[in-house]
């Protein structure tokens, strides 16, 4: 009897491949294959085309999210680059988190959206896939998925929007849109002028084009090995973009070929590498916790103190907004990651595994020679000398606290004043612009319950906007205390991510107007002065109720997260066991 072109197993025995991997359960493997192949061949597939090694292409395009507004290109240049290399793309949607439209706040759904990417992985056929994401939570959530389906994957990052000219002088989004707003806040600008700046903040589609989160994200999946080089940079629109996704396409079939899986990638040294990065980009503080969140789906537990030490002698040399004064793009033109890890060679494992095959070292060696910039700074002249985030400690946070210290004003790093709380946003927004409100510069901000489950969703509402009668005597600054985030194009002396946080009975929770909180950056310390006992006489009186729902992924959400120094992930999503800790002591 002659071979059946329906038998479920390769040519030669082994696992199965394309078509004939993950077959739906009919109870009969060789119906499945025969059912799968007539109904993909109505798309006008032949026997030749599915033969070769499927590459699925995960599609994020969607009308709310802009910064993917390139979709419907990359894919096709990725498509491109699969053919060429002899492989078969198949596109496939997931939902797609567009920053500024999801309510209540994108974090909310970026686990929604990893678990989504994990089982469309693991429930189609296919040998590789390319992740095209660029908005912020988006990368973060395919990285979690891929890591937790475990196949070859390689990440395409759409790409930062260009800058736009508002009167004369270059803007961006999106730390300029605060800049602004803050500026029509203190009655600096008017009507008329806050409107015409809206028409330029954002220039073409594609990511903020500053170091904020998506940015951050697009450099730390670069430097984790996740992409081809070069691929963080390009911005959306340019012809290099294009280029990037082409090759994107031609790699995952050689990864393919290779059953190079992601765990060889995703490796301990790799996130290292990624920390390192991070500290030298004067990255977003929500890189901490998606870094956090898909070394978690490895088994890895970040060290947040070793990060810190590691802080210590990682300078910040990359001359953007929010710490410096530049554009992606401009990163873009200076070499890009390229440059910056050379710059950082010393400090990297070079021996990492990358998705070509090939290691950092190798790739670093093959890549064009240096040139004269200013936009990437040496070692020995950064912008700044420590890592843009240091790791806060203190009976406030007995969890830890982060601050982007090289956004924050110096004067205000080494800093004691009167607390001024807020219980929630619904109180922030009632009182935040009164003239009665009992404020002066010299006090501290603290606004509670924006957690992980406080809000929920741990919201970017950490960057407290300055009380309107300040903003209005030109008071530009505050110190500023949350269990929330902010966005990572935002700036100012802001203590974020206090864990644990307030909604589940942190110390947080009881702070009340008045008390005295002490800031020293230099110290590594957030403490409320505030004496233990009169802390535990407090939380008597005042019992936390943990929140909760009833139903949907609202309960899932509620029940199962974790808090932001575990990455804000669900705990069920986490294997069983830590396998290391990253970085070594």
């Amino acid at each position: 009897m002659s071979s059946s072109p329906f038998d479920p197993k390769k040519p030669g025995g082994g696992d199965a491949t394309g078509m004939s991997r993950g077959l739906v359960n009919y109870g009969d493997a060789g119906f499945s294959l025969f059912l799968r192949k007539a109904f993909i061949k109505g798309a006008g597939l032949t026997d030749h085309a599915l033969d070769r090694p499927v590459i699925g292409i995960a599609d994020t395009g969607s009308g709310y999210n802009p910064c993917h507004g390139n979709m419907p290109q990359l894919v096709e240049a990725v498509q491109r680059g699969v053919m060429l290399a002899g492989g078969l793309p198949v596109k496939f949607p997931t939902i797609s988190i567009g920053e500024s439209f999801a309510q209540p706040t994108s974090m909310y759904l970026r686990n929604l959206m990893s678990m989504d990417t994990e089982e469309m992985l693991r429930a189609q056929p296919m040998d590789a896939v390319v992740l095209i994401g660029g908005c912020d939570k988006t990368v973060p959530a395919q990285l979690m998925g891929a890591a937790s389906a475990g196949l070859p994957a390689i990440q395409l990052i759409t790409g930062s929007m260009l800058t736009g000219s508002h009167r004369g002088e270059t803007v961006g989004a999106c730390t300029d849109c605060r800049r602004f707003w803050g500026k029509y806040r203190a009655d600096e600008i008017d009507a008329t002028e806050i409107a015409d700046v809206n028409n330029q903040l954002v220039a073409s589609v594609g990511t903020c084009s500053v170091m904020g989160t998506a940015s951050t994200m697009a450099c730390i999946a670069e430097a984790l090995g996740m992409t081809v080089p070069g691929g963080a940079a390009p911005p959306a629109v340019t012809s290099a973009r294009m280029r990037v996704a082409e090759e994107t396409g031609t790699v995952a079939v050689q990864m393919a070929k290779a059953r190079l899986t992601i765990d060889k990638v995703l490796t301990a040294r790799a996130f290292e590498n990624a920390m390192r990065v991070l500290l030298a980009i004067g990255g977003s503080t929500n890189g901490i916790v998606h870094l956090t969140a898909i070394a978690g789906r490895m088994g890895f537990e970040i060290d947040l103190k070793a990060l810190d030490r590691m802080g210590r002698e990682t300078p910040v040399l990359v001359d953007l907004k929010p710490s410096g004064q530049h554009y992606m793009e401009h990163f873009h033109a200076a070499g890009g990651m390229t440059t910056l890890l050379r710059e950082l060679k010393p400090l990297l494992h070079l021996d990492a595994l990358t998705v070509t095959g090939r290691t950092l070292g190798e790739e670093l060696e093959r890549a064009a020679p240096p040139f004269s910039q200013d936009v990437i700074r040496s070692r020995d002249n950064p912008i700044y000398p420590q890592g843009g985030i240091a790791v806060l400690e203190g009976n406030l946070a007995p969890g830890g606290a982060i601050i982007k210290q090289s956004a924050a004003d110096p004067k205000l790093m080494e800093h004691e004043g009167r607390a001024v709380v807020f219980e929630g946003l619904a109180d922030l927004a009632a009182r935040i612009d009164s003239d009665d409100l009992d404020v002066n510069a010299d006090d501290i901000l603290v606004l509670k319950n924006i957690g992980p489950k406080g809000a929920p969703g741990m919201p970017e509402a950490g960057y407290i906007p300055l009380p309107r009668k300040l903003a209005r005597q030109g008071v530009k600054d505050m110190v500023r205390i949350s269990d929330g985030r902010m966005s990572g194009t935002a700036f100012g002396t802001i203590v974020l991510h206090v864990t644990p946080e307030s909604a589940i009975g942190g110390p947080l929770g009881y702070v009340r107007t008045g008390d005295r909180i002490r800031l020293s950056v230099s110290q590594r310390e957030i403490s409320l002065l505030v004496s233990a006992e009169e802390l535990a006489r407090r939380a008597k009186e005042s019992p936390v109720t943990v929140p909760s729902a009833d139903r949907g992924y609202r309960k899932l959400f509620l029940d199962t997260v974790t808090q932001a120094d575990q990455g804000v992930d669900f705990d069920f999503l986490r294997p069983p066991q830590t396998v290391d800790r990253v970085p070594k002591a």
